[in-house]
């Protein structure tokens, strides 16, 4: 009895893999070529961020990151404090999960605020949802982010970053 079973119940295993294994396979699908965030285009949009801080006079630190958040270059200005490099990294963080600029989405017209949010809402695991994080795109796809941190505001700290995109914008099409 437990011979027939144990006959059966490997027979039900069996027969799936013996049909699926007479199937033609999928031909893969050919691969794309993606855009790759170099070690040269971070390495310049990391200074032309600083540069463009430094003319405001803000001393910051800069992160670039590839698409899988990880470091590519980081500066810090002389002068910029400690804690702007773990910013710079929540910000990169936020931007890299959101697949946008970090910070808060404006209200369109019409629809009410959101109500106020808690004091540390906005702050999430490693990640710190406020502006200097900006997305790096190259081909329509998010190919790393850039974040700034250390300017006595976020819109100051995503103006460097932008700049620095913008010293890069030929080469990311």
């Amino acid at each position: 009895m437990k011979l027939r079973f144990l006959t059966t119940i490997a027979a039900a295993f069996a027969l799936p893999t013996l049909v699926l294994a007479q199937q033609p396979a999928a031909p893969a699908p050919a691969p794309t070529a993606s855009p790759l965030l170099t070690m040269e285009i971070a390495q310049t949009i990391a200074q032309e961020a600083v540069t463009k801080c430094r003319a405001d006079g803000y001393k910051v630190t800069v992160l670039v990151v590839d698409s899988l958040n990880a470091p590519k270059v980081m500066v810090r200005d002389d002068g910029a404090g400690a804690n702007t490099t773990d910013a710079a990294k929540m910000k990169a963080t936020a931007s890299i999960v959101y697949g946008r600029a970090s910070g808060p989405v404006a209200t369109p017209p019409g629809v009410p605020a959101p109500p106020t949010l808690r004091p540390g809402s906005l702050f999430f695991g490693n990640a710190m949802n406020a502006q200097g994080g900006v997305p790096i795109m190259a081909g329509g796809a998010s190919i790393g982010a850039v974040a700034v941190s250390g300017a006595p505001g976020g819109d100051k700290d995503a103006a460097c970053a932008n700049a620095g995109l913008g010293k890069v914008a030929d080469k990311l099409k």
